[in-house]
């Protein structure tokens, strides 16, 4: 019994709820129906068809003040008191959340609507400012514990146990190229069932013991405790169920989707057995915020003592108590109330964002922020919590990694997976497998039957889903059900379309036979001239000859201008008037002896004009590279020689270099040979034709002048345009 009181009086064992479940499972896309818990939105535009839930379950434990190696607890001969570590303050926290879900299912309604409709079991149970230092103290009971005196302050605790029937609907708020949003709310009739409080306000405990005689010590306390539940358990320890005990409750939730890719999914670029797309993720990163829990149960037959626990017991009074109301009753002043009273839900806002990092690999961060009011009598609340957790996800198979922060129990990693029809997973495991000092556990687990989105087949390519097809295996028109049209004559022209069913025929002129109305072996569709005969080769027409020189336009080449056949229609021209026809003169524009082929011979004077032009082309010394200081002059020779090269056509000239004998001969070769091949390639770019010219050095070999003085080096040193002939 002295154990027992403690546990009341002091509230040392209570719980504050967490009403997280399914820990790094709920934000997975293949979540289905369990995600309309955390957000209603969620289940729009979602992978299934259908997902109806069989059987699922959560639960955690989680506090912050004992710590031990949890897989110890349940070894034969473990000490709670002595192996655990207690970390005690003036304000210690404990959680706990139970949460079943019995048959649910979601489907959708229509493309852009959804609908769920759940059954949930829940219990939650929580406690706030326990004072640490007193549980550490009595946790051995008072015989044990020694003198103390301690401020138990204004503990605060509730548990509740209810049922839940939910009616989901979310749709597609908005959608708009990369940008896509949608909404959802639950509406929730609650069925209450068990409901517990205690409140404490100003509490103070002091415990003397007697040395002497250990029964003698004496247990002294101010301040006030509240007691309060579902009935009368005082008068009626048996749990009566009470269907008046019930609410109203409702959910919130919005989902904004980044689409950058929406153009992949266009859907009037949809094939029938893309479905629409419906199977595929989407969207590169989510955005989701809920708000869940707003609501209350009305337990209309709830009864309430408030004691007042100013006095003294002895350590002797508490163990002669048979039971915990008697002890209190006895002992202490009450005010009983009857007249019912409301338990809130626990209000929570969620937010969540999810980004698909690549392919099937996603990285999601999700927290809960409680929105009760944590000081209210008989309030339920949340633990606030922010979770980041790396998953891969696909349609059979999920696996993800849970790292979470808890109000109250610190960090935890924990590890789940999904297995088609089946899930399993908890947000603490593998902090429990190696922490000594672990302050929370939680698992949960379910069986589905998930009916996926999915594209359809359609075996025969013809556009026709094989499950419209009436012609599975055989590709047809969708006008006729997916199977071929008839075709009698084998025209490549259904009989539908076909003018002459039974005589094959061209499609352009709707499956008949075209005719020969002028009788010249070319049928009308393909003659230009269907009234007139012609030959096949100018497309049934008679051939024309415009000028009327006798010579057919097609073998005409001036069917504009008369001409002799031997000319092929065209009249003999001579624009140099040098008596040579220009289709025989090399240089139809320059006057030229016939002998030369109509072009101009190359005389003395002209390479004599050459000859000093060519002098005045200078380099930068020791260089193929025109001289920069007379650039002037050079480039005005050069010029010149490119005029009169271009007037000689089928002349045939060499650009030559020579050299000087100063320096090394192999040097002044290769000089020679580059400057002779700088001028030939200066004289391309302007417009001379390269068969025309050739280039070649001879360095020092051959001089025109002595290389003793200044003078003739100079000579020596030059560039030379010689006639070859004609081409």
């Amino acid at each position: 019994m002295k154990k027992q009181l403690l546990i009341l009086l002091f509230l040392i064992t209570s719980f504050a709820a967490n009403a997280q479940s399914y820990t790094g499972y709920f934000h997975d896309n293949y979540a289905g129906v369990q995600s309309v818990l955390f957000n209603p939105a969620s289940i729009a535009d979602s992978r299934f068809k259908t997902d109806i839930n069989l059987f699922s379950i959560s639960s955690s434990v989680q506090n912050d003040l004992y710590g031990v190696r949890l897989f110890d607890v349940y070894k034969d001969g473990y000490d709670f008191n002595t192996q655990s570590k207690i970390t005690p303050s003036n304000g210690n926290n404990g959680l706990v959340n139970f949460d079943i879900m019995g048959p649910s299912f979601m489907f959708n309604i229509a493309p852009k609507h959804t609908l769920a409709v759940f059954t949930r079991a829940r219990s939650i149970s929580n406690v706030r400012n326990i004072n640490g230092y007193l549980v550490d103290q009595v946790k051995d009971g008072l015989d044990q514990s020694g003198n103390f005196n301690f401020n138990a302050g204004n503990v605060n605790g509730a548990s509740n146990t209810w049922a839940e029937l939910g009616v989901s609907y979310a749709a597609v708020l908005y959608q708009k190229n990369q940008h896509f949003l949608k909404g959802g709310l639950t509406a929730k009739y609650l069925q209450g069932g068990v409901n517990g409080y205690v409140q404490g306000k100003n509490v103070q405990v002091a415990y003397v013991e007697n040395v002497a005689d250990s029964k003698a010590g004496i247990l002294a306390s101010t301040g006030e405790i509240t007691i309060g539940a579902s009935q009368d358990f005082e008068a009626n320890e048996k749990y009566d169920f009470d269907s008046n005990s019930r609410g109203l409750g409702l959910d919130l939730g919005l989902v904004y989707e980044w689409r950058p890719d929406y153009d992949k999914y266009d859907l009037s670029k949809a094939k029938p057995t893309d479905n629409n797309f419906r199977d595929l993720n989407k969207y590169k990163v989510r955005f989701g915020l809920s708000v869940t829990d707003i609501g209350s149960i009305d337990y209309r037959n709830a009864k309430q003592d408030t004691y007042d626990v100013t006095g003294v017991v002895t350590q002797q009074m508490i163990d002669d108590v048979g039971n915990l109301y008697d002890f209190l009753n006895d002992n202490y002043r009450k005010i009983s109330s009857s007249k019912g009273r409301k338990t809130n839900l626990p209000t929570a806002l969620h937010a969540d964002v999810d980004w698909n990092m690549y392919n099937k690999f996603y990285l999601n961060l999700n927290g809960d922020i409680n929105m009760a009011n944590s000081d209210k009598l008989n309030g339920i609340t949340v633990a606030n919590r922010v979770s980041l957790t790396p998953r891969y996800e696909s349609k059979w198979f999920s696996f993800y990694v849970p790292m979470t922060w808890m109000e109250y129990s610190g960090m935890q990693v924990g590890s789940g997976i999904r297995l088609g029809a089946f899930f399993v997973g908890s947000g603490s495991v593998l902090t429990n497998l190696v922490s000594k000092e672990s302050k929370g556990a939680d698992f949960y687990l379910g069986m589905k039957i998930p009916v996926y989105q999915k594209k359809f087949k359609d075996t025969d390519g013809d556009g026709v889903i094989d499950k419209e097809d009436a012609c599975r295996k055989v590709a047809g028109s969708a006008e006729n059900n997916g199977c071929p049209w008839p075709d009698t004559d084998k025209d490549g022209v259904f009989d539908k379309d076909d003018a002459c069913p039974n005589v094959a025929g061209p499609a352009e002129n709707k499956g008949c036979p075209w005719k020969d109305t002028d009788g010249d072996t070319l049928l009308d569709n393909v003659d230009d001239c269907p009234d007139v005969a012609g030959p096949v080769e100018n497309k049934g027409c008679p051939w024309p000859d415009t000028d009327n020189d006798g010579v057919l336009d097609k073998d005409d080449a001036c069917p504009d201008v008369a001409g002799p056949v031997e000319n092929k229609g065209c009249p003999i021209l001579d624009a140099d008037k040098d008596g040579i026809p220009d289709s025989e003169d090399d240089c139809p524009l320059l006057a030229g002896p016939i002998e030369n082929k109509g072009c101009p011979k190359v005389s003395k004077a002209i390479l004599a004009q050459l000859k000093v032009e060519a002098k005045s082309i200078f380099f930068e010394t020791g260089k193929a590279t025109l001289s920069n200081a007379k650039k002037e002059e050079t480039s005005k020779r050069l010029d010149a020689i490119k005029e009169i090269l271009k007037n000689y056509p089928n002349a045939k000239f060499a650009i030559n270099g020579h050299t000087d004998n100063v320096g090394n001969p192999k040097f002044n070769q290769k000089l020679s040979e580059a400057r002779a091949k700088t001028v030939m390639d200066y004289l391309i770019t302007k417009g001379v034709n390269p068969a025309n010219l050739t280039s070649k050095g001879f360095g020092a070999s051959k001089p025109v002048k002595t290389n003793k003085t200044a003078a003739g080096r100079a000579e020596n040193r030059r560039t030379e345009i010689v006639y070859l002939g004609n081409l």
